[in-house]
């Protein structure tokens, strides 16, 4: 979400290819980006499908070994550890990183529509969307509130929902993909998003928000595995996961909510065929709906 990343000297330089991929011609354009990636994969014995509700994401199959991206996610240890290696990197060579989120949501909400061309559509929003007055008081009380929390600011994902997951069934290993939005950010949001995004996108589901017992199963593995990448030698107390525990909950507010700021946006401009607008107001509800519940959650002493 930040758009600096510092790296330490005499750090690889990041190999980069001059190729574009169309989405008129994805097939054309990922075969031409495997022949510079995996020379050895013959194009006639690769499948390829897209998808994707903000970009195009292919799915690759090849000789049996799946690259896949699930509908039902892999092992949740899997997730967990590897989401906690990206979270240990140290990348900013003695730089404190900061995170941009509210300065980010602040940007998405002065972009937000104010009204629509099509009457049926600009009813539903003025109806179902809570006017600008009062998003602006709550992105207001969100920074003051979930930055006191004491969430440390990492480098995240910022976007891991099921299909950014891609489960290797032969080396029982997992990998993300999509770091679009990726960059410096609080712990505990970009957990807390991963959360919200057990619910899918196109039928969203919030019943399969994982429970406690869940999360707290996660959060330990999560939390070990940080430590161990980060070389800290100590054993997970419950009070280390009872913190984690509130800090996602609270942060998967900020979730829901920069995600219905981006939906209002594409709603308007988008050419993809989506319902964003419907997008925007079912993570806006579930904001209001949430709030009341996990922000009576308190911290651990």
């Amino acid at each position: 979400m930040a758009n600096y990343i510092h790296l330490p000297p005499g750090s690889p330089e990041v190999p980069r290819l001059e190729l574009t991929v169309l989405e008129s011609d994805y097939r054309e354009g990922a075969l031409r980006l495997l022949k510079e990636l995996r020379p050895e994969w013959r194009p006639e014995e690769v499948t390829t499908q897209g998808w994707g509700p903000s970009n195009l994401i292919l799915c690759l199959l090849f000789w049996g070994v799946r690259y896949i991206v699930f509908p039902v996610l892999p092992p949740f240890r899997l997730i967990a550890r590897r989401l906690a290696k990206i979270h240990a990197i140290h990348a900013h060579n003695g730089w404190i990183p900061k995170s941009n989120l509210w300065l980010k949501m602040r940007a998405y909400f002065s972009l937000t529509p104010t009204e629509f061309p099509d009457r049926l559509v600009h009813d539903r929003f003025v109806r179902d969307v809570p006017n600008r007055a009062v998003l602006e008081q709550e992105m207001a009380w969100m920074e003051v509130a979930l930055s006191s929390l004491g969430s440390p600011v990492v480098l995240c994902h910022n976007d891991l929902l099921c299909k950014n997951i891609i489960y290797n069934e032969k080396s029982d290993g997992v990998q993300f993909i999509d770091y679009e939005y990726s960059g410096y950010n609080y712990q505990a949001y970009d957990i807390g998003n991963h959360f919200n995004e057990f619910a899918g996108v196109n039928e969203v589901d919030y019943s399969l928000y994982p429970d406690r017992v869940l999360q707290l199963h996660w959060l330990r593995d999560y939390l070990e595995a940080y430590k161990q990448f980060k070389g800290v030698r100590a054993e997970v107390s419950e009070n280390e996961v009872e913190r984690l525990y509130v800090q996602v909950n609270q942060f998967a507010l900020a979730s829901h909510f920069f995600w219905g700021l981006w939906a209002l946006i594409q709603a308007k401009y988008s050419k993809i065929d989506f319902d964003f607008l419907g997008y925007a107001i079912v993570r806006l509800n579930q904001y209001l709906k949430m709030k009341p519940e996990v922000m009576g959650l308190s911290l651990p002493e």
